[in-house]
């Protein structure tokens, strides 16, 4: 018999930060590391990740992070993990491929870590815990789900997969392995709920494909089209219609779109040769207008939008959109994006572009629906069902489908990050006990971690500006040289507030005349002292309060 916690570090009523956690036998296996892109008003913040702090101090009983597949919502914040934590990880090649370069470019050595390409057809063993991996479809290649066997039954991983039967490749479910997984006692499914509201089967890619087929049978010319670089299903399909039409093939931004790049050169994206053109620089001579072209303008998030805008404006350095191209857009909204979106559209439409919006409706999802999710279950007859990946409305839809099929409230564990449940002589319970867990806000670099303070400030001026005073004082003679400069930046402007500005200077001399009476001048309490007076003079004014920064010089240095 084994005693079992599950818990999770994040991806629980969020939408990102996915990691979660198996303590077997007092043995910790991580499943996924991700990160989870910032909400607006988290200034200047680049990502976020869960806190390690647990694993920190438990790092004596961790077994490895076994990742499901590329997407860095789910190997993201592996590199910041392996800075403190440094364990095997175990992931298929093209993962790996991607993770590697994820930790090259946070200024890693992957020579200092231990990597393990896992296969379908092999079980990693950790005495009496195996794990299995099984290829399933999602939107990038070599995905995976995870099978942990223990003594008392497998627990599954299922997250980010669809059972769509219109892919190939490394992009195919394995269903052989899938139902040798369902012929064991299965105890729990630790499966995904983003997709749990959209009624029905996830539908095929015939409509996509028909749309796409007018749009390059009537384009008279060069065909610039948007997709998301972590969707390699959707720009294989673009690749294979260009070659239909005999079009050659231009990635933008192939060499700064990373996950692109690599599936180029591992063969995951697969353009014959001669089929791939090189662009070179806009000139006097050489105008890119390649008639029977396909430019695949690729990136995350805004960035196929920010590039868009760019060709229309005819700011890009490689294309400039003519009237004659046809815009094909395969990037629809996500959460965050949706003002760029809109404002990318008004000025593709201003310039009178041929634009062809894909709609969503007609785009496969990359996460399983109500009914494959119930698919699922039904084929491993799990005992217990844990909802993961998704915000809590969509772990509240997975109940209640896991109703439809018969599962009781008491076999079904919906949690949030830190909640503990255990699972002991087969039988689980959620406990009171509470993991410690949260967020990490990353600010550029690996190390960058941003407190509330440096938030607060960034809110402040975002809202209030900053006023700066400069001024030069000679220390020896304890006296003010200069009459002290005031620089207004998102405050206030200067010519139309003369008085003001006087009234700040008249508060600095004032200020600096106490200060410099005294035996020594402390420049702490100097700059605090300027700062106080003046925020509080500010705030009478105006019912603002801008960063005050008080910049003294001492002449005498």
């Amino acid at each position: 018999m084994s005693k079992i916690k599950f818990f999770a570090l994040g991806g629980l009523g969020e939408n990102g930060k996915n990691m979660y956690c198996l303590d077997i036998n007092n043995k910790i296996f991580i499943l996924d590391a991700g990160l989870k892109y910032p909400s607006h008003e988290l200034f200047g913040v680049d990502s976020i990740v869960p806190d390690f702090e647990y694993l920190e101090q438990n790092i004596s009983r961790i077994v490895g992070i076994f990742l499901s597949h590329g997407h860095e919502d789910h190997i993201g914040a592996v590199p910041k993990l392996l800075k403190t934590v440094k364990v095997p990880i175990y992931a298929s090649y093209f993962t790996l491929a991607l993770l590697k370069d994820l930790i090259t470019d946070r200024g890693l050595d992957i020579k200092d870590y231990e990597f393990h390409e896992v296969k379908d057809n092999k079980s990693e063993k950790f005495g009496d815990v195996s794990v299995d991996f099984y290829n399933v479809t999602h939107s990038i290649p070599e995905s995976k789900g995870i099978a942990i066997s223990t003594p008392d039954g497998v627990i599954v991983y299922a997250p980010d997969f669809t059972f769509d039967q219109n892919v190939s490749g490394t992009y195919k479910t394995d269903f052989l392995k899938l139902s040798s997984i369902a012929g064991k006692k299965v105890l729990a499914l630790l499966v995904e709920s983003l997709g749990s509201e959209r009624v029905g089967q996830t539908h095929n890619s015939d409509a996509l494909d028909y749309a796409l087929n007018q749009a390059f049978y009537t384009a008279p010319s060069r065909i610039i089209v948007s997709a998301f670089s972590t969707d390699l299903n959707r720009i294989q399909k673009i690749i294979d219609m260009s070659l239909k039409y005999n079009r050659t093939i231009a990635i933008i931004g192939r060499k700064t779109q990373r996950t692109v790049d690599i599936a180029v050169n591992l063969g995951y994206l697969k353009i014959p040769k001669g089929k791939l053109t090189s662009l070179r620089f806009i000139d006097d001579k050489n105008k890119n207008e390649l008639k029977d072209s396909v430019i695949l303008v690729s990136g995350d998030r805004h960035e196929p939008f920010y590039m868009l805008q760019r060709m229309v404006k005819k700011l890009d350095r490689l294309i400039h959109i003519a009237h004659d191209d046809t815009i094909i857009l395969m990037t629809p909204p996500v959460p965050g994006t949706e003002k760029i979106a809109a404002r990318t559209l008004d000025v593709l439409y201003r310039f009178d572009t041929n634009v062809k919006k894909i709609d969503k409706k007609i785009l496969p999802p990359s996460h399983a629906s109500s009914e494959e999710i119930k698919l699922l279950i039904n084929i491993l007859q799990p005992k217990y069902i844990i909802p993961v990946v998704g915000e809590y409305r969509h772990q509240y839809a997975l109940k209640k489908l896991c109703h439809q099929i018969g599962y009781d409230n008491d076999k079904i564990f919906s949690l949030d990050n830190g909640d503990v449940v255990e699972f002991e002589k087969g039988v689980g319970t959620k406990t009171k006990t509470k993991i410690t867990s949260g967020d990490i806000l990353v600010d550029g670099i690996l190390d960058g971690d941003l407190s509330n303070v440096v938030l607060r400030d960034r809110e402040l001026l975002s809202e209030d500006g900053v006023l700066l005073i400069i001024a030069n004082v000679d220390a020896r003679h304890k006296k003010i040289v200069s009459v002290p400069e005031v620089v207004s930046r998102g405050f206030v402007y200067m010519k139309e507030n003369e008085d003001l500005i006087l009234e700040v200077e008249k508060i600095f001399i004032k200020v600096s005349e106490k200060i410099l009476t005294g035996k020594y001048i402390d420049w702490r309490v100097y700059n605090k002292s300027l700062k106080d007076e003046i925020s509080k003079f500010l705030y009478r004014k105006t019912n603002r309060r801008p960063i005050v920064i008080p910049v003294i010089i001492d002449t005498q240095v």
